[in-house]
């Protein structure tokens, strides 16, 4: 899934760039760290290896996307699964934030990794820039949900008797047809008037869904 390119449109990134760096500073020699998807956690990724290198560190990435797994390998980074072992840490970054920290991740469709590792990590730290604060939840984007290909129909209607008013397939910047993520299926885009507490778990139990990018009642660390 190459669908960015981080390197060259990176928005806001002065205050990214610090954000890189700080967490960057965080990192241990025999750390397994998560390492978040994005632009934020690119620049992160970036910073990570200048220490890595300079410093000699041991360390190994839990990368949550395809493109992040391949910049590791080109900074010279190891990468494992979750399934080979269980991050110290993790960093990701957010395409929103409300005043309770609750979280809209996935616009770029990494978000089913990204939740994996936040949920088996129990130190998350979250980078965000001042443009990603909001007073209420859904203010900028929708909701991205993560669906089998064959149960998209079902999975749209069921999202508007939960109370969507506009459900978009999401489309691949680099050709023609649907988006389609690391898992090999298709991205929604929800968009909600108000997002209530209950919906993250709700729009799991609908048929047809793999994960969605609401991050409701984590135990996140914001640094900004």
């Amino acid at each position: 899934m190459q669908e960015f390119d981080w390197k060259n449109n990176v928005d806001n990134r002065e205050q990214k760039q610090k954000l890189a760096k700080r967490i960057a500073k965080r990192v241990k020699d025999g750390d397994i760290i998560g390492f978040g998807s994005g632009s934020t956690s690119y620049l992160a990724v970036e910073e990570i290896a200048k220490r890595v290198h300079e410093e000699n560190l041991k360390i190994k990435a839990i990368p949550t996307s395809t493109i992040i797994e391949e910049i590791c390998k080109k900074l010279k980074i190891e990468t494992i699964t979750l399934s080979e072992a269980k991050p110290d840490w993790c960093f990701d970054g957010a395409d929103e934030v409300d005043l309770h920290n609750w979280l809209i991740k996935g616009m770029g469709a990494a978000l089913y990794r990204e939740k994996m590792n936040i949920k088996a990590s129990e130190e998350n730290y979250i980078l965000v820039d001042s443009s990603k604060f909001v007073e209420k939840l859904g203010q900028n984007h929708p909701v991205p949900v993560e669906c089998k290909i064959d149960k998209i129909d079902i999975v749209k209607e069921a999202l508007k008797k939960l109370g969507a008013t506009n459900v978009e397939i999401k489309e691949s910047n680099v050709g023609e047809g649907m988006l389609i993520t690391d898992n090999g299926n298709a991205l929604l885009f929800a968009e909600f008037p108000k997002i209530e507490p209950n919906f993250e778990e709700e729009i799991n139990k609908i048929d047809g869904v793999v994960e969605n990018g609401l991050f409701i009642g984590y135990n996140l660390i914001i640094i900004k």
